[in-house]
């Protein structure tokens, strides 16, 4: 059975890690405010960007474009959210358990796929398996703007363009709130269904120069705006799952010290009962 002192030891070290959590739960819950923010202000901007792409692409013209056309697939890259570190409960593992599953179901050979990750955990999850990671970042900031990750959209995009992957799926945690986190997967490139949004919009637009020219510079765009939108979205997601794990490890440590006061009382109780016992005990073996 525990001393008296380990007892009171564990106590005091439960109460220190609550403070610990209780802060992080905190300082979680005020991020979140703001990435969900960042992410809902997002939507407007992708949602009328892709109006006008979608506008051009199924105009009058003959307008046409490589990302605008499924090829054959002969290599398939994953772009894979996570965070830079831990205790956000199922937040990395959830998503990553989904990416591996998929790749395993699609190739046999790691010459048919390539990883790109944003955050430690993926990047190091993906290379201890041996598995190809062709670019990542870390160090991303908790709301990040589109220049800090900018030039990896960009390089994304661009092996797609070179012909050094055929797809590209995005695979993050989607914000529902902030007790619900989806995993999602999304097909980014080609962007084979973005005609059908034009279906309902009644907009028309005048272009200079042409159709093609503009979809050269456009599309690229488009394509690094659903990567930065991801991201938005997966931060959003990382602050929600960490405060709610960090509510879970307070509550949990609220409940421990509960136990484990409950056990120092016994045992105080105890300790006691014997020193009277041993005292009458005593006083009797004298008379």
């Amino acid at each position: 059975m525990a001393s008296l002192r380990d007892i009171k030891g564990r106590i005091n070290s439960t109460k220190k890690t609550k403070q610990i959590t209780k802060a992080m739960e905190m300082v979680s819950a005020s991020k979140l405010n703001r990435a969900e923010q960042n992410a809902r202000s997002f939507v407007p901007y992708s949602e009328k960007i892709q109006e006008v792409v979608a506008s051009i692409a199924s105009g009058g013209g003959n307008a046409s474009h490589p990302m605008l056309e499924n090829r054959e697939v002969k290599r398939t890259g994953y772009l894979v959210i996570t965070s830079d570190r831990g205790l956000a409960g199922a937040y990395n593992s959830s998503v990553l358990r989904k990416v591996y599953q998929q790749i395993r179901q699609r190739h046999t050979s790691t010459d048919e796929y390539t990883v790109i990750t944003m955050g430690r955990v993926g990047r190091d999850f993906f290379r201890k398996r041996n598995m190809p990671v062709e670019k990542d970042i870390t160090g991303i900031s908790d709301q990040p703007d589109f220049a800090d990750i900018k030039d990896i959209a960009s390089e994304t995009v661009q092996l797609f363009i070179d012909g050094e992957i055929d797809q590209l799926y995005i695979y993050y945690n989607h914000f529902v709130s902030a007790m619900t986190q989806e995993v999602t997967e999304k097909k980014a490139l080609p962007l084979t269904d973005i005609q059908s949004v034009s279906n309902g919009s009644t907009s028309s637009y005048e272009y200079e120069p042409s159709q093609e020219e503009i979809l050269e510079v456009l599309l690229p765009q488009y394509a690094e705006s659903l990567i930065y939108g991801a991201l938005l979205d997966g931060k959003a997601s990382e602050h929600a799952a960490r405060m709610t794990a960090m509510k879970s490890a307070t509550d949990n440590a609220d409940e421990l010290i509960g136990d484990l006061s409950l056990s120092y009382n016994r045992a105080r109780q105890a300790a006691i009962t014997q020193e009277i016992t041993e005292i009458v005990g005593g006083a009797a073996a004298l008379e």
